[in-house]
């Protein structure tokens, strides 16, 4: 499994979202960029960190920084997700976990005492020269904004 680290540029990608548009890393060169790995669309903890990061998303904005979500999810799961919550960012459709690999974020986790293998919960923060700045492993789903802008 890939492990990144502070200071390392974060990997590029290309896949689409909730629309059917392709979003890369690349085009958010010059911003601040909030990277995040949740497991599955509306399922309990992954709706309040979304929901948090929704509710919150004037505050991550005004502190410079785009919201991206990352699931394995497809492109019609996304769009429920995002309409049924009325999610402001985009979230991107990883089937082929090639985002998952990238960054590490796929793998054997401890889930309800047992060890399965699935997406690690993980943020990624990227500053706008591309490069890691902070990478969250413990995320409070209801107050991950409060991690994000610590």
């Amino acid at each position: 499994m890939v492990k990144l680290n502070i200071g390392d540029k974060a990997p590029d990608f290309i896949s689409k979202n909730q629309n059917g548009e392709e979003i890369s890393l690349k085009s958010y060169k010059g911003k601040k960029v909030v990277l995040y790995f949740y497991p599955k669309d509306d399922t309990e903890a992954c709706t309040n960190e979304a929901c948090n990061l929704r509710d919150n998303y004037t505050d991550l904005r005004k502190a410079g920084y785009e919201i991206i979500g990352v699931s394995a999810d497809n492109i019609k799961s996304h769009d429920k997700f995002v309409k049924k919550y009325n999610l402001p960012f985009h979230l991107l459709a990883d089937e082929e976990r090639v985002i998952q690999n990238k960054y590490g974020t796929y793998g054997e986790k401890l889930f309800f005492g047992k060890i399965v293998t699935g997406i690690i919960r993980t943020t990624f923060i990227i500053n706008e020269k591309g490069k890691i700045e902070d990478i969250i492993t413990k995320v409070n789903t209801k107050k991950h904004t409060e991690q994000i802008l610590k």
